[in-house]
């Protein structure tokens, strides 16, 4: 029966595809409300359960596919070239939101440190598929749309080996092994690094060549090698999957071109699958077991612990104030802290009920919220569907920035420029010295 409502809710999305670019509409939540609809507690046609094997299998082998696909956005080079935005977001804003995230678990939900640990190392990673009109449109900022997509890229995997760490700490003190959990970890790298790098450079050698029909089996081929080594040596196999990808993307840039269709159709597909199955273990009963507390906890960690934290990230950047804002709201909870979230509730660690409803709680208000303001955000970047309260808004703001004293070069007392960014900064759209341009090409 889970097989035939994935189907079914897949054509309906497929049918509905065009529409949901052009409105509100999401996929994800398409497929996550018929999860809710379908589930055992609503309509009772799907019969799923927290531990149900098809529940840890999917789980692992999308995160998987998710983690391998991710890697390959973010090669080395891809790193050298256009590192500076997305490592304020990796470098203090991952950290941060975690910090202010189960900051918010304790002192809000309750919890206790472990557990609020691994609850904001589960919320901190972001996923861009729930804001698909902003980082899909060409009137957005190229810096901006390429800082979400690189951040959502790599903070998957960044957030991994904390959301590991901290489960083997909320499990108890008798079974935390660090010595075996740093095995694992660094097993899952050397295989995740030595698997791909072999298979290019066997592929680059005189005595093998894939054709061209085959080209795209090869991130398959060297994705299902990764898999089976790291079951058989009992390594990461996420922290493996994520390594692969890196590797691929900085070895074999002709591989992961001839891949990267084929392995985005393919995590997309585990994606709404895995939404299907996370919907279907919610219900109204559910969402009632939730404290008010819980609830709080949730609208504070979409509302503040991101933005706080990439404020903060900001500072200095050559941001204009409307992009920071976009890239502040736009961090929504997305596939991975579905999965890790599903992880913790297969571990059966004394708060994992507690973690997971609160997850999934925080998950669903942020597709919903995020998912229906992308296309609104992003007009602000058009000035043909700019909205009126805008517009509005920017004039005010412009004619208060006039009552105030200017300097002699037409500067405000705090340096600002007449369009409200900062020195050096630059307006919605423009781009400042070394930053890419929408071109492509690189300002001097």
């Amino acid at each position: 029966m889970l097989l035939f409502a994935f189907a079914a809710v897949l054509l309906v999305a497929v049918l509905l595809s065009s529409l949901a670019h052009r409105t509100v509409l999401s996929t994800a939540v398409v497929f996550l409300a018929a999860g809710f609809v379908l589930g055992p507690e609503t309509t009772g046609v799907l019969d799923v359960t927290a531990d149900a094997p098809i529940v840890a299998t999917l789980a692992e082998l999308a995160l998987f596919t998710v983690l391998f696909t991710d890697g390959m956005r973010v090669g080395w080079s891809d790193l050298r070239t256009a590192w500076r935005l997305p490592g304020r977001a990796l470098g203090w804003g991952l950290p941060l939101t975690l910090l202010i995230t189960a900051g918010l678990g304790h002192f809000v939900a309750g919890l206790d440190w472990p557990e609020a640990f691994l609850l904001g190392a589960i919320l901190a990673p972001t996923d861009p598929v729930f804001a698909a009109a902003l980082v899909g449109n060409e009137r957005v900022p190229a810096r901006l749309r390429h800082l979400l997509n690189v951040e959502s890229g790599i903070n998957d995997g960044l957030a991994l080996p904390f959301v590991i760490l901290f489960l083997a700490v909320a499990a108890g003190s008798d079974d935390l092994h660090l010595d075996e959990l740093g095995t694992e970890l660094l097993l899952g790298v050397v295989i995740g690094v030595a698997v791909p790098w072999l298979a290019l450079r066997l592929e680059r050698s005189r005595f093998f060549s894939a054709s061209t029909q085959y080209e795209p089996l090869n991130g398959v081929a060297i994705g299902l090698l990764v898999l089976a080594l790291g079951q058989v040596t009992h390594a990461n196999l996420f922290l493996a999957a994520f390594a692969a990808g890196v590797t691929v993307a900085t070895f074999g840039e002709r591989q992961r071109e001839s891949f990267a269709h084929f392995g985005e159709v393919l995590a997309e597909l585990f994606k709404l699958a895995a939404l299907l199955v996370f919907g279907a273990l919610i219900s109204v009963e559910f969402l009632g077991e939730i404290s008010w507390p819980g609830w709080v906890f949730a609208v504070l960690a979409i509302v503040l612990a991101r933005p706080a934290a990439l404020a903060v990230s900001f500072l200095g950047s050559r941001l204009s104030r409307t992009e920071q804002f976009a890239a502040m709201w736009f961090g929504p909870k997305g596939f991975a802290s579905v999965v890790y979230g599903l992880l913790v509730l297969q571990a059966g660690i004394p708060a994992a009920d507690a973690i997971f409803h609160l997850v999934a709680l925080t998950i669903v208000l942020s597709i919903l919220a995020h998912s229906s303001t992308d296309i609104a955000i992003a007009r602000i970047f058009d000035p043909v569907t700019t909205p009126a309260w805008y517009e509005r808004l920017r004039q005010a703001s412009a004619e208060r920035r006039e009552r105030r004293m200017t300097g002699p070069d037409g500067t405000e007392p705090d340096g600002t420029e007449p369009d409200g960014t900062g020195p050096g900064e630059t307006g919605p759209g423009e781009t400042g010295p070394g930053e890419t341009g929408p071109d492509g090409t690189v300002r001097e």
